[in-house]
């Protein structure tokens, strides 16, 4: 071949990716399992199908306001419908058996959960770690939620969606779900073999920003990365300043965890078992072999005092209370003054 015919078959090459564009899911090639993301294009495609259900993980009031056509609500955000009034998982699978069955899924139901921008992306991989926990092997998330969907040229629909109602058999999967007293283990150096990942903010990590009775983190602990930190960055047109947006991204998160050995146990953490979710599933893109999400987190670990905390703050009653009361003076001086 000559280096005019070369050259001109990679001009072609060139053109026609311009033309007809480039690869809609080039991140998602980079993961190990990709095929945990759903793109736009193949919701819409299976979307119609009987064995296929999408959820709409956002509160119900935002669905019935517009959704993508044919997607279901679960009456609330997932990460509230499928949990207790603590944010932890139902103990009792017969509940999850009963609320899955009524919407529709099934053990044989693909099941694809999609969120609304990034206030709501962790209520969409809630739903993905519970039903991986509960041993559903067809799940996905919808990279980039709405965001994706609306950009890929589809529209919205706010006709709500019902399905017939199946049967749902739970098989819980107890690797995918991390116990406190796994780890209390960690944290008292019997299980140095399991990595830990604290998913919340610096700030928490350091017991600077208190959201339990006392701040600090995990003893032993690997690796502190925020979730948000592991996301893909795109330019505001207003600001000019690049921020993170919705949408996974192989490269940062290998990135952020090149530190990490894929071959073993691997749990994440957060305050409430929420934001961890979405680090649970971004192991599973990577290849982890034995990712966990940590259900009870810092909530409970923070108001016992028996678990060891390293970095140790109190939460500052006194200053609390101050503030209430300044509080209380001002609405009172409101309240005589609009007399």
């Amino acid at each position: 071949m000559t280096r005019m015919k070369a050259w001109q078959m990679g001009a072609l090459g060139f053109v026609a990716l311009v033309v007809l564009g480039w690869p809609a899911s080039a991140d998602a090639a980079k993961w190990a399992n990709p095929g945990l993301l759903a793109s736009p294009d193949s919701v819409k495609a299976n979307i119609g199908k009987s064995d296929w259900v999408v959820v709409d993980c956002r509160k119900l009031k935002d669905y019935l306001k517009g959704h993508i056509p044919g997607a279901i609500s679960l009456g609330n955000k997932c990460s509230s419908a499928l949990r207790d009034a603590t944010s932890r998982m139902f103990r009792d699978p017969s509940k999850y058996e009963k609320l899955l069955g009524k919407v529709g899924i099934g053990n044989d139901t693909h099941v694809v959960f999609y969120h609304g921008d990034m206030s709501t992306l962790t209520t969409a991989t809630v739903g993905f770690w519970v039903l991986e926990q509960l041993g559903h092997d067809k799940v996905q998330v919808l990279d980039g939620g709405l965001d994706a969907w609306r950009k890929a040229g589809n529209r919205l629909d706010s006709k709500p969606t019902m399905k017939k109602a199946v049967s749902f058999k739970a098989k819980p999967i107890a690797s995918r779900y991390a116990a406190t007293d796994e780890i209390l283990q960690i944290a008292k150096g019997q299980a140095s073999s399991v990595q830990l990942i604290d998913s919340r903010t610096g700030a928490e990590y350091k017991g600077k920003d208190v959201r339990a009775i006392r701040g600090g983190h995990v003893p032993n602990v690997t690796i502190q990365v925020s979730h948000k930190d592991t996301l893909a960055q795109r330019k505001n047109s207003k600001t000019g300043k690049m921020e993170r947006i919705a949408y996974f991204d192989a490269a940062v998160f290998e990135k952020a965890f090149a530190s990490l050995d894929k071959s073993k146990r691997t749990i994440a953490y957060c305050q409430t078992g929420t934001r961890s979710t979405m680090t649970y599933l971004q192991l599973r893109l990577a290849g982890f072999s034995n990712p966990a999400n940590w259900d009870e987190s810092w909530r409970v670990w923070g108001s016992q005092l028996e678990y060891p905390v390293a970095g140790e703050q109190w939460y500052n009653f006194a200053g609390v209370n101050k503030k209430i009361k300044n509080l209380e003076k001002k609405i009172k001086k409101l309240e005589a003054a609009a007399k």
